[in-house]
């Protein structure tokens, strides 16, 4: 070989990115489906995805800078996700963001701060589903800051006096000449009405970056204007939107909880329904022979704070949310999970506590289950709006992503181990970059 080659070889070799890696050895695998943890294994991961996996020693390949982590037989499983998050609005007050002419670069920031909590939480994954959260996620796949991975649906489409109508009743709507209320101001929602405006919302939210469309189809706990038995938008109205998004390849989810909003939504094309606190079994049994989604939570009462109202009603989605549970699991409906904690920021500790909640309803793998894979199922339905298609999501597999968590103890036996993140979750690991290590 002549020199001149051997010295083009070099200069070329030198100029390639070095490949960084991390050994995980001698843990127990939970790879997201499994029903217990994996014989003591090692996993290689290279750059951002699981590289190997194996219960043989593993080298890391040469020219690579590897991190050792020694595993001591802890488990090994992929982080948590959020089906139903709501970063814009989760560390606000409503009077913070219900007021004229709301102050957005400090919602952005205060934004940006939750999605930092949330990864050290554990939750590497959310979804979206409320609110311009569009810069926060750009600037997170960046590298600019912190925070989990996130699949936005942009501003709730609702009607006038529909659950995000939170105008005074005398206040004339936008068709009429009236303002935009708030909410609208900062994009957490659109109040709309008439299939041509549903059209326009919709391809606003996709236009924007959205990779799922959410419509409120009910009635809602903490909204004034509608009662939880109140049917929102018509089939058409819902229809337009679910032809927009099908147009785009993605999908269209809707807040609804009565068995008639659910099935109206369903005929009318509608993928994913979330809550369904209020659903008999006909209707379950329904969503199981249509093959729909259910992202649902495990309610708690509404506490003393709280208007009479809205704990009247959180606590008739309390008493049937049990039943709700079983029927679901009974008959086999694609199942999710999240949390839609909003307007406490003291209380967003609670993401992982109301995810040990579902133990009462399954066991703790299948509750482990839910959070990664098949969670991760559902975000996929975005199609081509995915923008997390490298590797695989909520699992523990040689190509998959490398969002994972170190934990003290066996989840799958043991639940509770997830509530208390800060001392059970000794690593904390997204996109193949360790954010916390307190080995």
């Amino acid at each position: 070989m002549s020199s001149t080659l051997i010295s083009t070889v070099t200069a070329i070799a030198q100029s390639t990115p070095q490949a960084t890696a991390t050994l995980y050895e001698n843990v127990r695998v939970f790879d997201g489906t499994s029903t217990k943890l994996s014989a003591p294994t090692n996993v290689l991961v290279v750059n951002n995805l699981i590289k190997t996996i194996s219960n043989k020693p593993i080298e890391v390949p040469s020219g690579t800078t590897a991190t050792v982590v020694a595993g001591g037989g802890r488990t090994l499983m992929p982080g948590l996700s959020d089906a139903h998050a709501h970063l814009y609005i989760a560390g606000v007050t409503a009077d913070q963001i219900i007021i004229p002419n709301p102050d957005i670069a400090f919602l952005d920031k205060v934004a940006s701060e939750q999605a930092q909590a949330m990864l050290m939480r554990g939750f590497t994954t959310v979804r979206d589903m409320a609110g311009p959260i569009f810069r926060v996620k750009d600037a997170i796949d960046q590298g600019k800051v912190i925070g989990p991975r996130i699949y936005p649906s942009g501003s709730m489409i609702c009607q006038t006096s529909g659950h995000c109508d939170f105008t005074v009743p005398e206040q004339l709507p936008r068709s009429f000449g009236g303002p935009l209320t708030p909410l609208e101001q900062v994009r957490f929602s659109s109040i709309v009405d008439g299939r041509a405006q549903v059209l326009t919302a919709t391809r606003f939210n996709l236009r924007n970056g959205a990779t799922q469309i959410k419509l409120a189809t009910s009635g809602g706990g903490e909204s004034h204007m509608d009662p939880l038995y109140v049917n929102e938008f018509t089939s058409d109205e819902i229809k337009a939107a679910v032809e927009a998004a099908t147009d785009f390849g993605t999908y269209v989810s809707v807040h609804s909880y009565t068995p008639h909003s659910v099935r109206r939504s369903i005929d009318a094309g509608v993928t994913v329904i979330e809550y369904g606190q209020l659903l008999d079994e006909a209707t379950v049994k329904y969503m199981a022979n249509k093959g729909i989604w259910l992202s649902t939570q495990v309610f708690d009462e509404a506490g003393p704070s709280f208007p009479p109202d809205v704990r009247a009603r959180k606590h008739e989605l309390v008493l049937n949310q049990g039943n709700v549970w079983s029927w679901a699991i009974k008959n086999n409906v694609k199942l999710a999970w999240g949390t839609d904690l909003l307007f406490e920021p003291q209380n967003m500790y609670k993401q992982n506590t109301e995810l040990v909640g579902m133990k009462q309803f399954m066991t703790p793998a299948h509750a482990l289950k839910i959070v990664t894979h098949d969670n991760a199922q559902l975000f996929a339905l975005s199609g081509k709006r995915n923008p997390y298609t490298e590797g695989k999501l909520g699992v523990v597999q040689e190509g998959a992503y490398a969002d994972l968590l170190l934990v003290d103890g066996d989840p799958t036996q043991n639940l509770d181990i997830i509530a208390d993140p800060a001392k059970n979750f000794r690593v904390i690991m997204k996109d193949g970059k360790i954010y916390k290590n307190t080995l």
